[in-house]
């Protein structure tokens, strides 16, 4: 009997049979893992990438123009969407996506406080007034963050992962983009209707701003 067990401990412990088997079953659960990790980061980055893009090409293109109807802005921020293709902005009738445009300037002492703000969801417009911090740099003139406007841009982007949901839930991307108006006149154009983009400097004529150098137009 004992003779037996022993026999059959020795063929148990030499039985390699199967061993490919129990490895994979070890190892596939760590595998997907990774795999399933791997894509919905990939994903995740690509979007992200996406969601910068919107952020600047908004910004980019307000900032071409010395005033914009609200007609216009509503043109620019819908076509602003499908630089997100191939990616969805819209989940049924919800919007993943939002979008978000300010002019904020500052007075004398570099106080900043948001002009006007449109945006693609209402509530998500900044207010008028609101105060605004700006980060320190030497603006035209030699006064820092005085005088001066900017167009803010900022972008969020509620991203789902397909497989991971359960462990990451919704996260949410977002970036944004301070620019100045390209070329704008010191006032709304005789138009007492807003949006406009007014650059602060103390000149009468139309000025042109690219990378804090100030000219002529």
């Amino acid at each position: 009997m004992i003779s037996a067990l022993t026999s059959r401990a020795r063929h148990l412990l030499t039985d390699v049979r199967a061993v490919a088997a129990t490895e994979f079953a070890i190892v596939t659960p760590f595998m997907l893992v990774l795999y399933i990790g791997g894509v919905e980061l990939g994903n995740g980055l690509a979007m992200n990438v996406k969601v910068s893009a919107t952020a600047h090409s908004v910004a980019d293109m307000i900032t071409q123009n010395t005033q914009v109807s609200a007609t216009q802005m509503t043109g620019i921020l819908a076509a602003a969407g499908a630089i997100m293709a191939p990616y969805p902005i819209k989940n049924g009738s919800a919007s993943l996506m939002t979008i978000t445009v300010s002019e904020v300037s500052t007075d004398s002492s570099g106080k900043a406080t948001v002009q006007w703000s449109a945006s693609t969801n209402a509530s998500s417009a900044r207010t008028v007034g609101q105060q605004m911090t700006l980060s320190s740099f030497t603006a035209p003139g030699g006064t820092t963050n005085a005088n001066i406007s900017l167009i803010l841009s900022e972008v969020s982007y509620d991203y789902t992962p397909n497989l991971g949901f359960t462990i990451a839930g919704t996260v949410k991307l977002s970036d944004s983009y301070y620019l100045f108006p390209r070329c704008s006149t010191n006032g709304p154009g005789g138009s007492s209707s807003s949006p406009y983009y007014d650059i602060k400097y103390p000149a009468a004529t139309c000025t042109c701003v690219q990378h804090l150098q100030q000219k002529t137009c």
